[in-house]
């Protein structure tokens, strides 16, 4: 297992040309600590774990790493299907140019108006969205804005190794970039 700046971890779920709509997540507070635990996963990617905390409102710092080449039958109960998610969530990239950038805001602004006309769910408009703006990940997501979800403690057991190593390489971090008290 490799730890890796959380940037290079999204990288790799880019450039990973799986279904975009198969991902799953599952995210809340760390443990331990200031910061969030996020852990996502495709079943023909594996599962990445990342740690994050918001330096500032326009900086996030963090660590993460693949923690599984693939979900298996354990593994798969601690990721939320759709109608058990709290929320969605979406990885997305900027556009490749101001051509791109104009063709994807006309497919979004067909959708929006097609989903205005018509009756629609949450989950369709979610859906046909991430589609327009060609996003390589997206799917449902278990976050806990105040703690953890119960299913953060299972994979936390299950990579016990990794959340150790991934710990003591995130307090680096913190400890680097958080100054602490007053001048």
């Amino acid at each position: 297992m490799r730890v890796r700046d959380w940037d290079d971890i999204l990288a790799d779920v880019v450039e990973s040309n799986a279904d975009p709509d198969g991902w799953r997540a599952v995210g809340g507070d760390r443990a331990n600590g200031i910061g969030e635990d996020i852990y996502i996963g495709h079943p023909g990617v594996g599962v990445f774990q990342l740690k994050t905390y918001a330096k500032n409102p326009f900086e996030v710092q963090g660590v993460g790493a693949r923690v599984a080449r693939s979900i298996d039958d354990e593994l798969d109960p601690l990721f939320p299907e759709n109608e058990d998610a709290s929320g969605l969530f979406g990885v997305q990239q900027p556009p490749d140019d101001e051509s791109d950038a104009e063709n994807k805001a006309k497919d979004l602004e067909t959708v929006i108006e097609t989903h205005a006309e018509a009756p629609t769910t949450p989950e369709a408009l979610f859906e046909d969205v991430m589609d327009a703006l060609d996003s390589p990940a997206y799917g449902p997501m278990e976050f806990d804005d105040y703690d953890r979800p119960e299913s953060m403690d299972d994979f936390t057991d299950t990579f016990e190794e990794a959340e150790e190593l991934l710990d003591a390489e995130f307090e680096d971090v913190i400890d680097e970039d958080v100054e602490r008290g007053f001048y």
